[in-house]
């Protein structure tokens, strides 16, 4: 406790909230900027770092999307083989920063959905010739590069390491690194890397990628509400498909909670895409939840009765009617997953949706795990149970349940994230049930979460969704 009588979690919370008051205003301030008078005052390249921050328009032209990706090609090629060594412009700041990595790499989502979608359709021909002839615009290949390049150069990874070693981080920064425009855009292309992976499908990759930024309130992208929006999304959506439950629902509620206080002003640009991102992981803590019951922040628990109470009841409850439920939310709340490779025009219907993948890879996970709140409802009545028995009282083969019982007895044991690197975390039991085998009996015991806790959760889920 400081002299104050708040703790530091307290103080943190309050600095982050004056951040954004100031963000706030720069935004408001932003469509007040006069670009033309802006750039006429500086050099081309500052023109273009202006302009490369600013979104496209959702309905921009094919023309549009390629004459931007060759802007920024220009603009990125510039800023990293500058023949004059590191280009001394001062960025105006690290929100600026931010928006030039989010729309490089929005601008890469929408492009490759565009061409995707292209591609089954296929009633386009005229387009359809470009996008077929130009294969590599937007590619993943250059847009990785970039990111990488940024990060390379900005030396960014090795001034992360020297702050957490309580060294000088300029030490080891180089000629670049010292320079507050290479060291923002390294900073945030991290971010940016986290993001692109998860759009991939590799979510261990996109975890790895952060073990240079501590995830705490103290780190640069917190400072920026659609950075810690963005990271905390990626971050929990990459361990609930990786189904480390409790460590994605402790992403989710971080930042929920982190957006109730903030909620107020949030009366800027970003207003809509913030409460579309918090009903997206609204919606994934409902699916968390239904995998790895645990209690929740009272303001989310609110928020998540409000919005989805009927369908987080048909999850908890399994069975064949959470299927649809499940499907629904994770279209709804998922990122827009992109093919790392160009689509092929000749065969529309080759051309499988990502997002119909990952979507059938996750379903597989539901229907392991469908049975479970029956299943376990009949467990706890029990000490010693016959295997036969209970098969009979949910319908299914004997030798079936057993596989299911083998499965979800492994998958009791999960990692749990501590202040290591993301991907390891200590070994921990996250199941309210445990039970052994023995021939055809099944022995039946409390797990060491304790009893208050599985009275709270039964209590509450009556008491709420009933």
């Amino acid at each position: 406790m400081n002299s104050y009588g708040k703790d530091d979690s307290d103080v943190e919370e309050e600095a982050l909230v004056a951040d954004y008051k100031e963000q706030v205003q720069y935004e408001g301030g932003a469509d007040d900027l006069d670009q033309p008078s802006l750039a006429s005052q500086a050099d081309d390249l500052q023109a273009q770092l202006v302009q490369a921050a600013q979104p496209l328009d959702f309905q921009a032209t094919l023309d549009t999307k390629f004459r931007s990706y060759d802007n920024y090609c220009a603009l990125f090629h510039c800023i990293l083989n500058s023949e004059n060594g590191p280009v001394d412009i001062e960025p105006p700041s690290y929100y600026w920063a931010w928006d030039v990595i989010d729309e490089f790499i929005y601008q890469f989502n929408t492009f490759f959905s565009y061409r995707a979608r292209i591609a089954r359709q296929a009633n386009n021909e005229e387009e359809a010739r470009i996008l077929r002839e130009n294969p590599n615009t937007w590619g993943c290949y250059s847009v990785l590069n970039v990111l990488y390049s940024l990060i390379q150069k900005s030396q960014i990874t090795e001034q992360l390491a020297a702050m957490r070693r309580n060294e000088d981080p300029m030490d080891v920064a180089g000629p670049y690194g010292t320079k507050s425009l290479y060291r923002m855009l390294g900073y945030f292309s991290i971010i940016g890397l986290l993001r692109v992976h998860c759009l991939l499908g590799d979510f261990s990759l996109a975890l790895k990628t952060l073990d240079d930024i501590e995830l705490n309130k103290k780190a640069m992208f917190a400072r920026v509400m659609a950075a810690h929006f963005t990271t905390y999304y990626y971050v929990g959506f990459s361990y609930m498909m990786m189904r480390r439950y409790s460590d994605a629902i402790r992403m989710f509620s971080h930042i929920l909670v982190y957006v109730s206080r903030t909620k107020n002003f949030q009366k800027n640009t970003q207003y809509d895409s913030i409460s579309k991102k918090n009903d997206q992981m609204l919606a994934l803590i409902a699916i968390c939840v239904a995998f790895n019951p645990t209690r929740l922040d009272d303001t989310i628990h609110t928020a998540l009765r409000e919005k989805y109470g009927d369908q987080l009841l048909k999850l908890q409850r399994g069975g064949p009617d959470s299927l649809p439920v499940f499907e629904e939310l994770f279209r709804m709340a998922c990122p827009k997953f992109i093919s790392p490779v160009p689509p092929n025009f000749d065969v529309p219907e080759s051309n499988i949706d990502a997002t119909d993948h990952h979507l059938a890879v996750f379903m597989e996970e539901v229907k392991i795990n469908m049975w479970s709140p029956t299943i376990k409802s009949y467990l706890r009545l029990y000490t010693t149970m016959d295997l036969k028995k209970l098969a009979g009282f949910v319908d299914v083969k004997p030798e079936d349940l057993r596989a299911w019982l083998l499965v979800n007895k492994q998958r009791s044991k999960q990692l749990r994230w501590t202040d290591a690197g993301l991907l390891e975390g200590d070994l921990v039991n996250i199941s309210d049930l445990d039970y052994a085998m023995q021939g055809d009996l099944i022995h039946i015991s409390e797990a060491k979460m304790g009893r208050k806790l599985v009275d709270w959760y039964l209590r509450n889920l009556s008491r709420t969704y009933a």
